[in-house]
């Protein structure tokens, strides 16, 4: 049985972390940051390419990337979850 506790903190590590996440569907044509990296608000995390046109994707905030959720030459979808960052 889990305690209130438990929860508490396991929400409060969610809530650490924030997700960049795709604005429209497209490919993954390259990606400028790896885990570990430091990035500052608005730096470049990745480009996807739709409809022939470059979309550069930025973090949402300061943070450390924690995870790298795609590859180069992915196919995502609206909102899919690009890259993890954390504080």
């Amino acid at each position: 049985m889990e305690r209130a506790s438990d929860l508490t903190q396991r929400k409060a590590k969610v809530d650490m972390a924030e997700d960049v996440v795709a604005p429209l569907a497209g490919k993954v044509l390259s990606i400028a940051v790896a885990s570990g990296d430091t990035v500052e608000e608005d730096d470049e995390v990745l480009v996807l390419e739709a409809m022939k046109m470059e979309t550069v994707v930025y973090a949402p905030s300061d943070g450390t990337v924690i995870a790298i959720k795609v590859a180069v030459g992915d196919q995502v979808e609206e909102d899919d979850v690009l890259a993890t960052l954390t504080d």
